[in-house]
């Protein structure tokens, strides 16, 4: 049996990994402060007995949290537009302190760190698609540069990590992900166009909608994520789907599966946002042997059924 820590471990994704990281017959101690995760998506893992919650932010409590790590997997950080634009402080605090935090902890332990770093470290992309070795066109004092200069930071402070005190790191960056538990109201794109299909209310579409983004479906990603964890490899990494839509497309294509009858609203382009998205996997599927299979429709679909149950309960229709 192995043991695992994973901040922000009540988010999206880090419920989904720890879900999986407990299928396995592994043990999980989840650090989230919950500003953007919920007790909710963890909550079925307490019956295994392998499960624990620490409610309490990752940049203060992880020097006291016991016990042998075989991993420490770093997730804590808002990942929506919504959640960072409204918390800019906390967020460059969880990409510094908590980042350190964590490391100081795997080192510790003389665990494997992992960092969920993300595909906005290639900000305004002037390389398509992205590989690793691109360097990133990044606004440094625009408005969502307390994310990817977050991310950019814990970046650099893993890579010292492991080139001066050897500790054991690895760097993955995550292209857009979607699936079940996403938060309706997080302002990303998929979430925003099933709740609003759903609702039959107007899709709201950035700018023209041509530019491109790249889904990936969660149990794709954690697949990643869990290879990742496996191995040895520092990266960086790209995880992502590198079939590529328009958001347009993808609003056609929620309205089409959520049998909706929802037009499509263009309201102006938010600043900096990307005009494209789209990973070069194949480092992922050279060194970890990783590849997505969910199918961007499949998955599409999977999650608009899993929001139109979560809707149905909330409303007890």
């Amino acid at each position: 049996m192995r043991r695992h820590l994973v901040t922000g471990g009540a988010g999206f994704i880090g419920s989904h990994l720890c879900e999986a990281l407990v299928e396995a017959g592994d043990e999980v101690v989840c650090v989230d402060d919950l500003s953007s995760g919920s007790e909710a998506n963890v909550a079925h893992l307490r019956a295994s007995g392998r499960f624990e919650l620490i409610i309490d932010d990752a940049c203060q409590v992880l020097g006291d949290v016991v016990g042998p790590f075989d991993t420490v997997a770093h997730l804590a950080c808002p990942a929506s537009p919504a959640d960072y634009l409204a918390h800019p402080l906390e967020t460059l605090a969880v990409g510094s302190k908590g980042t350190e935090a964590a490391l100081r902890l795997a080192q510790a332990r003389g665990a494997r760190f992992v960092l969920a770093s993300t595909s906005e470290v290639y900000g305004e992309p002037l390389v398509h698609p992205q590989t690793e070795a691109y360097w990133g066109n990044v606004n440094p004092v625009g408005l969502r540069s307390v994310y990817d200069e977050a991310k950019r930071f814990s970046e650099a402070l893993t890579a010292a990590y492991r080139r001066t005190v050897g500790t054991d790191t690895g760097i993955v960056r995550i292209f857009n992900t979607y699936g079940p538990r996403l938060r309706p109201g997080d302002g990303r794109v998929v979430s925003n166009f099933i709740v609003q299909a759903l609702a039959g209310e107007p899709l709201t579409v950035y700018g023209d909608g041509s530019q491109t983004r790249s889904l990936c479906y969660v149990d794709d990603l954690v697949q990643g994520l869990l290879a990742m964890i496996r191995s040895h490899t520092p990266g960086p990494v790209n995880l992502g789907n590198p079939a590529e839509f328009t958001v347009k497309d993808i609003a056609s294509l929620v309205v089409e599966l959520a049998a909706s009858s929802s037009p499509i609203s263009y309201q102006p382009l938010p600043e900096d946002d990307p005009t494209r998205r789209r990973p070069d996997i194949s480092k992922a599927r050279d060194v970890l042997g990783w590849a997505p299979t969910v199918a961007p429709e499949e998955g599409l679909r999977r999650t608009i059924k899993w929001f139109a149950k979560d809707r149905c309960v909330a409303s007890a229709c």
